[in-house]
């Protein structure tokens, strides 16, 4: 991560000291278990939820969180970056990336922050300070904002993906905690809710910060939960005299379903080179690659079934009823899906590994990369989950 400046890093800490003062790590929200476990019933439940979050906002203030919902083919990659340590970050075109990158080193990587743009839409693994989101920071809304943002997340997830998602963002109050040069922590999480919702129309909820990115779109019975990025740093934490380890499902589930292959299937699995990052990260939407690993059809019934528990990981974030019918989809073609591993085969116990796994299928696309970053590869990972035939609905929303 590329520092900036300590002038506007202590700006930065001192705004996240007085917002960790006033928000609580976990709000009074109203309790999710009334929701319908109907996809219709569900869209009911999430309409209501996000009507009722716009609502506390006035006319004037709702533009702030609220955007037109814009479809297009694909996501597009979306570059930004800094003039100067104290300057905020801009928007940059690709070829003012070259020019800049072609001078050398500079504010952020030569490239720029890396984020990727779906119409008025914009999520990345960096840092708000580094790839502004459009929407409110939940330190920014009032009580009642506040309450209401978290309610319809949890109307948008399973119980397991909403703690999930908590527990990234307990991470990275951990990390602001400790001390950053850039926004981290709880109150920078940022919501924005695109188009207007209701049971018949697309439209979509974003909701992400550093290493979280959740891209909701709703269309009538249908719930989207692609293009999503989960992320821990740290990976462990102490909250409440407990240790918490985020994304553990994901790391020991892809460590149980390696250890269950026989020498001919790892074979097939482990590949030949070293993965170090995510191949189809925020801005490569709509890329193709060709499959690698061990296939589906080459793995017994019970190898199946401990893919499936990994896929769950990432496809179980959205809630149930939006949730069954996409797993249903995904084990239908779990004999064109592959899996393929780069890294150690061993981890220690209690403890995320440093290996980084890829699992690609007709319509899915995971990847887990431990990131460098720090030093120590298990206490910093990215993950992305893809629908190469339905990112942001686009099955359902475009012609």
């Amino acid at each position: 991560m590329r520092k900036i400046s300590l002038v506007a890093a202590g700006a930065i800490l001192a705004t996240m000291s007085v917002m960790a003062d006033t928000i609580p790590a976990r709000a009074a929200v109203p309790s999710a278990t009334a929701q319908a476990d109907s996809p219709a019933g569900q869209t009911r439940a999430a309409t209501t939820a996000a009507r009722s979050f716009l609502a506390t906002f006035d006319p004037g203030s709702r533009t702030k969180v609220q955007f037109p919902f814009v479809t297009q083919k694909s996501g597009t990659l979306a570059r930004f970056r800094r003039s100067a340590p104290d300057q905020p970050v801009q928007p940059v075109t690709d070829a003012q990336a070259a020019a800049h990158a072609a001078r050398g080193p500079g504010m952020g990587p030569p490239g720029g922050f890396i984020g990727e743009r779906y119409g008025t839409s914009v999520w990345s693994n960096f840092p708000v300070s580094d790839v502004p989101r459009p929407g409110l920071q939940l330190g920014q809304m009032t009580t009642g904002q506040y309450t209401a943002a978290l309610h319809l997340l949890q109307t948008l997830l399973s119980a397991k993906g909403y703690q999930k998602v908590m527990d990234i963002m307990g991470g990275d109050q951990a990390l602001a905690d400790s001390g950053t040069p850039f926004a981290s922590g709880r109150a920078v999480y940022t919501m924005a809710v695109f188009g207007e919702p209701g049971d018949t129309k697309p439209w979509m909820v974003q909701f992400g910060g550093h290493h979280l990115g959740l891209n909701i779109v709703i269309d009538g019975t249908h719930g989207i939960m692609t293009p999503t990025l989960t992320g821990a740093q740290p990976a462990m934490y102490l909250a409440d005299g407990r240790t918490v380890r985020v994304l553990a499902g994901e790391n020991d589930r892809a460590f149980a379903l390696l250890d269950s292959l026989d020498a001919q299937q790892r074979r097939q699995a482990i590949l030949p080179y070293k993965v170090e990052d995510l191949v189809q990260g925020p801005g490569h939407d709509g890329e193709t690659l060709i499959p690698e690993g061990v296939k589906g059809s080459d793995l017994t019934a019970a190898q199946k079934d401990l893919l499936m528990d990994v896929i769950g990981e990432w496809a179980g974030i959205i809630n149930d009823a939006y949730a069954a019918p996409r797993l249903k989809e995904i084990r239908a073609d779990l004999d064109s899906t592959w899996f393929a591993w780069s890294g150690p085969t061993t981890h220690t116990p209690g403890h995320n590994g440093a290996s980084y796994y890829r699992i690609q299928g007709p319509r899915l696309l995971i990847e887990f990369s431990p990131q460098g970053v720090g030093d120590d590869p298990t206490m910093h990972v990215h993950t992305v989950y893809r629908d190469p035939t339905d990112g942001y609905g686009s099955r359902y929303t475009m012609p």
